[in-house]
């Protein structure tokens, strides 16, 4: 296990293949050209890198026409890469602090396909708060209220539970320091924010916007003011 997780570091640890895992974080895939405009990098050493990623098993690619696009192999390790990140010391300058605070990326964005920032993190808290999830032996589940609370969103609990991963779990936010959910649930309910014109993404970022009938939703369902 020590050797095996000294292989994982190293190979993470480089610049290049770190930039690529963090691009991915978008949640979707990306080719090879994309990914070495994101790195700053050329095509073949791009492609060496992607190799490495491939064969380590972090990373699937998947052949379209006469692309090849490339994506994480499995959403644990999306969630592991942005958990990573909240090994960054904080920031020591007071004008640091308030640059970072107000940062659009940390306020309110995607984790691959769920919402993080502190809008994802006080949702979270509402939700158990609220008793709609539950703490269980530092994992989430949904309790039988829950169960009809979302289903009054029209998400089907039932069928989620079917999908071949988890269905609500914590997922450590690299800005907040806390957690916020994640899972087949967790992307649901953004996919739901973003199809009921409640959330909008913005071009080239993971930052998300909370439009005017969000704020009010987001009031109604959560308690929360924004």
């Amino acid at each position: 296990m020590e050797s095996q997780f000294k292989q994982i570091a190293t190979l993470i640890g480089d610049p290049t293949r770190a930039t690529i895992l963090w691009t991915l974080l978008e949640g979707k895939a990306f080719t090879a050209t994309e990914l070495a405009v994101a790195a700053d990098t050329s095509p073949q050493n791009i492609s060496m890198h992607l190799g490495k990623l491939v064969h380590a098993g972090l990373l699937c690619a998947e052949s379209q026409g006469r692309h090849r696009y490339y994506k994480f192999s499995r959403k644990d390790i999306a969630y592991g890469i942005e958990a990573m990140a909240s090994l960054i010391p904080p920031t020591e300058t007071a004008k640091s602090v308030l640059a970072e605070n107000n940062s659009p990326i940390k306020y309110c964005r995607t984790c691959y396909d769920h919402l993080a920032g502190k809008v994802g993190v006080l949702i979270t808290d509402s939700l158990i708060q609220q008793k709609i999830i539950i703490e269980k032996s530092k994992s989430f589940a949904v309790s039988g209220k829950g169960q009809k609370w979302f289903s009054n969103l029209d998400i089907n609990i039932d069928n989620l539970k079917k999908e071949r991963r988890f269905l609500v779990r914590p997922c450590l936010d690299w800005s907040e320091r806390r957690h916020h959910i994640a899972g087949s649930l967790a992307a649901s309910l953004l996919e739901k924010m973003l199809s009921a014109g409640w959330l909008r993404k913005t071009k080239n970022s993971r930052a998300i916007i909370i439009t005017g009938k969000g704020q009010k939703k987001l009031y109604e369902y959560f308690n929360i003011s924004l």
